[in-house]
């Protein structure tokens, strides 16, 4: 079974649908391995560069902690779910560590999730 097998899929998009919009989408389908939220609300994903108009995507992202037992794989994980959209070129995922991702860059909806307010 290959990695894209165990991830969801973010359906087509109508053509009027901007490709940013849809790539977090597709993040909000990849959740950390130890805490039941998506990567996206989490807050690990430090930047999102979409060029609109080439289909390339580049992210910085970083993992709760830089002793994760999926440092080595999960950048490949996290781009594999974004070349898998319609109309994606290239993916560029950089795994960063500065800053420290702390519990504060959780987004509201995923502090009530778990429990966090």
């Amino acid at each position: 079974m290959g990695i894209g097998n165990w991830l969801h899929r973010a359906p087509p998009a109508p053509a009027d649908d901007k490709l940013s919009m849809r790539v977090i989408a597709v993040l909000r389908t990849v959740f950390d391995p130890e805490i039941p939220v998506n990567i996206y609300d989490l807050g690990l994903i430090y930047a999102l560069d979409v060029d609109e108009e080439k289909r390339n995507v580049h992210i910085r992202m970083t993992l709760t902690a830089a002793a994760c037992p999926v440092a080595h794989t999960f950048p490949s994980v996290v781009g594999n779910a974004v070349q898998a959209l319609d109309g994606v070129n290239d993916v560029h995922v950089e795994l960063v560590w500065e800053p420290p991702w702390s519990r504060e860059m959780i987004g509201e909806a995923a502090r009530l999730q778990l429990g966090l307010l």
